[in-house]
């Protein structure tokens, strides 16, 4: 049995003579969560279909675990106000389940919203109700794509606690996207910062009390951090040019705080 669910080695996507992505690596394994970072125009998202398969890329290949079931949970959900669709409907578009429908109503907490009409939920409710679609597929590897989209802080928080919790209890692995550059999940394994390639990856690290995030935030900027979020820190190896691709290597590397002010191009 292979040792990883997803392995994607030097993947480039190149559009209308634009390089989308170059070189990315990705490695996905049972039980645990990779989180996908970068700012807007990243490729996060190229990524991730490329991954799954669901684009062709131009570079590189990815190998898949045999028979991989996942379950993927898009960015955003857009109903026909005047389409009579409730949530049990809406569920069961997925499909034939092959989870418990009681047992996953349960763990996402939507049991009591499923004769409830997809248009009335709030953006908490419908993002829980997403996770759950994909959930009863019973993923190998569950696919999070800005899972805390149109959420607000208190249910973002509740939202990471129970992609935890399910990672856990199903024992999945999870790649969960987002463009938060510096706060990322506390429970997440691994973290990849994506910048049209890979700028760095590695675990998270509490670093409230580093001396670069202080000089970065202030001392306050630590304890207004909640518990279920950490910030991450990371070496970078090489340089970047103006447009953010690699122009050499630095053997060891700098400590170094992803912020808007890191040099990259954010509007590749």
């Amino acid at each position: 049995m292979s040792d990883y669910l997803i392995k994607a080695r030097g993947l480039g996507v190149t559009r209308n003579g634009r390089q989308i992505l170059q070189r990315a690596d990705l490695t996905l394994r049972t039980g645990k969560i990779v989180t996908l970072i970068g700012p807007n125009g990243a490729g996060k998202t190229t990524l991730v279909r490329a991954v799954l398969g669901l684009i062709k890329v131009d570079e590189g290949d990815v190998l898949k675990a045999p028979d991989l079931r996942i379950g993927y949970m898009p960015q955003k959900l857009h109903i026909d106000a005047s389409l009579p669709l409730t949530v049990a409907r809406f569920l069961a578009l997925g499909g034939k389940a092959r989870a418990d429908l009681a047992e996953t109503l349960s763990l996402t907490g939507i049991d009591k919203l499923i004769n409830m009409p997809m248009q009335s939920l709030s953006g908490g409710e419908t993002q829980r109700v997403l996770l759950a679609r994909a959930l009863l597929r019973d993923p190998q590897l569950l696919v999070l794509d800005e899972p805390v989209q149109g959420v607000d802080v208190t249910g973002q928080s509740a939202l990471y606690a129970l992609i935890n919790e399910i990672r856990n209890r199903r024992q999945c692995g999870v790649l969960l996207v987002s463009h938060d550059l510096h706060l990322v999940m506390a429970t997440t394994d691994t973290v990849i910062c994506l910048n049209q390639h890979v700028c760095c990856e590695g675990h998270p690290e509490q670093v409230t009390n580093d001396p670069a995030y202080l000089a970065l935030f202030g001392e306050a900027a630590g304890a207004a951090n909640p518990p279920q979020v950490a910030i991450y820190t990371h070496h970078h190896d090489h340089q970047h040019d103006a447009h953010g691709n690699v122009i050499h290597a630095k053997p060891g590397g700098s400590a170094h705080i992803h912020t808007s002010a890191c040099g990259h191009d954010h509007h590749a």
